[in-house]
């Protein structure tokens, strides 16, 4: 692609050097082949450590009363970020201790959430995807 239409910042961010940024994170397994992690911006800093969001909501999608969540980073003055997440249940009798034990017995210290918000949904795109970026900015 050339660049971003009338958007000359977005595109200066994003193509570089003839290469196009796309802020994907991933590793190369030892066959060879890519797995895509998560996205660069929404990665979460907790005192120095990178927790990716998929990596806990994967883990809170194996919980039965789990029907959907989102994780993000929330500013916190001693580690940076704290974790937090956004969760809808497939069961009502879902606590927030049932989340935090949980992701404890399934999650390093540093990635189990600290902040844990019930909604009755997320938004999400045309196609289904939730938009993180909304729930940041609320």
């Amino acid at each position: 692609m050339k660049g971003y239409w009338q958007r000359p910042e977005s595109t200066a961010e994003t193509i570089k050097d003839g290469w196009l940024c796309t802020g994907d994170m991933g590793f190369m397994h030892p066959d060879g082949f890519f797995q895509i992690v998560d996205r660069k911006k929404d990665m979460i800093l907790v005192s120095g450590f990178n927790v990716y969001p998929n990596e806990i909501e994967d883990v809170l999608a194996m919980h039965p009363k789990v029907l959907e969540s989102a994780a993000l980073g929330l500013p916190d003055e001693k580690s940076g970020e704290v974790v937090q997440v956004f969760i809808v249940k497939k069961d009502p009798s879902l606590t927030e201790a049932e989340v935090i034990e949980h992701c404890r017995a399934n999650l390093t210290a540093y990635k189990v959430p600290k902040k844990i918000q019930f909604r009755t949904d997320l938004p999400k795109t045309n196609v289904g995807k939730i938009l993180r970026r909304e729930l940041r900015d609320k």
